[in-house]
């Protein structure tokens, strides 16, 4: 699967085929946003300055507007993006892939990012391609919390909404190339330090 293919698919996806808990219910589908923000709250500093990429319409990033931070909500289907502002039209949008992070933020960088649904729909080098673009988006010592998971069977997703799972040793790699230092947390994203590569 292409980054193209991906983002294709997810902007006709039905809104409610996009999420399980849609199928439940409007209000669990809007719950674990909440509880989701919660979570996040607990490794990013109060008040900071976040990114959430992939923010979809929403579900995350109006709690963690509601929780204080300053929130950029950044999602390569404007469809998203309308649905967001329908419900919270005070939150930054941008309509953007990770390569056009940079023309909207210029010489500003984030306190934190978040991506908890996309790198995982990615192959190998899409994904390390966007994880590039958001540690360049984060300012040095600012976090980064990713859909990022390890395997010890690592294998690439081959649908719009498979799974690409990361050995050990390709995730370490890649930190060390891009600029990222984990840093140990209980959520079941993988947290980062951006930090100097190679220091």
């Amino acid at each position: 699967m292409s980054a193209d293919d991906v983002i294709r698919a997810w902007d006709e996806a039905d809104p409610a085929a996009i999420h399980p808990l849609r199928q439940v219910s409007e209000e669990a589908y809007w719950d674990s946003g909440r509880a989701q923000a919660d979570m996040l709250a607990s490794v990013v500093p109060d008040g900071a300055k976040v990114m959430d990429f992939g923010c979809g319409d929403g579900r995350v990033a109006i709690p963690m507007a509601g929780l204080g931070f300053e929130v950029t909500a950044v999602d390569s289907s404007q469809n998203m993006l309308d649905r967001l502002g329908d419900q919270a039209p005070d939150i930054t949008t941008v309509h953007a892939t990770a390569d056009g992070i940079a023309s909207h933020l210029g010489r500003r960088r984030m306190d934190a990012v978040y991506s908890l649904a996309v790198l995982i729909h990615h192959s190998y080098s899409d994904c390390l391609h966007i994880i590039g673009k958001l540690r360049a988006a984060t300012k040095l010592g600012g976090i980064l919390i990713l859909d990022w998971p390890l395997s010890d069977q690592p294998a690439e997703a081959d649908s719009w909404i498979g799974v690409t799972t990361w050995s050990a040793q390709q995730q370490a790699e890649a930190c060390a190339a891009i600029g990222l230092e984990p840093v140990d947390n209980d959520l079941p994203w993988g947290v980062y330090r951006a930090v100097k590569v190679g220091g």
